[in-house]
């Protein structure tokens, strides 16, 4: 199934890439292979994860504190945000169609 990103969703994933290799060195690195190995699980089990809502999921990752959050249509997967767990809930919420 085919995997879109919403622009907002882009953004968030390059600015924490952005904000990790500024902690450590490599670290931004580790953070998207993490975000991508989360959204080819999401990719083969689209329905495997925690329900928010209507057709809207999430799935953590494992190692650092974010969520990707998606919805399943019937032609592909929309990443809706790639969210920090600790701040703003559900601010991702106007993104939905």
């Amino acid at each position: 199934m085919k995997v879109r990103l919403l622009d907002p969703a882009q953004r968030e994933l390059v600015e924490a890439v952005e904000y990790y290799n500024n902690e450590r060195a490599a670290l931004g690195s580790e953070f998207r292979n993490e975000a991508w190995l989360a959204i080819q699980r999401i990719r083969e089990f689209p329905d495997a994860w925690s329900p928010l809502g209507g057709h809207i999921r999430r799935c953590q990752l494992r190692r650092f504190p974010y969520g990707v959050i998606y919805e399943v249509t019937t032609n592909e997967i929309v990443v809706i945000a790639v969210a920090h767990l600790h701040r703003r809930p559900e601010y991702w919420r106007s993104r939905k169609r």
